[in-house]
């Protein structure tokens, strides 16, 4: 009888341990889903995009500057990356995944000499943030599909920018940085834009004179350091280039 409890208890243990690691599992995989969910939250401003392809006419020489609320925001982006030619396809609050689910939709339809993208919502402190791994996962998913049409386009991928209302996760945000440019680093015409030294102070913190109100976006000061760091690097390559 004894022996028998005591197998009822090792077999009872068993469960449980089992039990406890497939919610743990669970979760995790529940977790995950919701980090890269992205739905229809953007199909507005995406169908907004598809319209302006059938009205707009671009020089094959633009360059289609993609990504979250920054870009989109960029009141003088063709002042200040002039004489190129500009595609502006930049929607607020997006993340990587949002953005590589509607890749193919934004980018295919035109023709371009380079492609520039910010996306700086990946890691914000919100619950389903994802982790510098899963974003820069994210951000190969988007190159891949932009490859498999365009083969020989540089992409530029610009530094995440520090800044005061995401302060706290700066170490994370600086770990995603680190992994895209070693990203950028291996992979052929693929290139990191650093900007983010330019937006801090002599004590390492963020210059709020150069962001709105906000304290996330950029002021009309900010874009015009940005865009000055941004053209400068895609002057040299592209020159390089002929």
């Amino acid at each position: 009888m004894r022996r028998m409890n005591m197998k009822r208890t090792v077999h009872t243990l068993r469960l449980t341990t089992l039990i406890f690691a497939s919610l743990i599992f669970i979760s995790s995989c529940i977790a995950q889903k919701n980090k890269v969910e992205v739905g229809t939250k953007w199909e507005g401003e995406i169908a907004a995009f598809d319209k302006l392809n059938q009205t707009e006419k671009y020089p094959d020489n633009s360059l289609l500057f993609l990504g979250s609320s920054s870009i989109r925001l960029w009141s003088t982006i063709k002042e200040e990356m002039a004489p190129y030619p500009i595609i502006q396809r930049g929607f607020g609050g997006s993340n990587s995944p949002a953005v590589a689910q509607y890749a193919e939709r934004i980018v295919y339809p035109h023709h371009f000499r380079a492609v520039v993208i910010f996306i700086a919502n990946d890691i914000t402190g919100s619950p389903n943030d994802l982790t510098p791994k899963e974003s820069a996962a994210t951000f190969r998913k988007i190159i891949k599909t932009i490859r498999t049409k365009y083969r020989k386009q540089p992409i530029f991928l610009i530094e995440i920018t520090p800044s005061q209302s995401r302060w706290k996760k700066w170490p994370l945000i600086q770990e995603d940085n680190a992994l895209l440019k070693t990203l950028c680093h291996k992979q052929k015409n693929l290139y990191f834009i650093e900007t983010a030294n330019s937006f801090l102070n002599e004590k390492g913190e963020p210059r709020n004179e150069f962001f709105r109100d906000d304290h996330l976006h950029l002021n009309r000061e900010g874009y015009k350091i940005w865009g000055a760091l941004i053209k400068a690097e895609i002057d040299k390559i592209l020159k390089d280039k002929g």
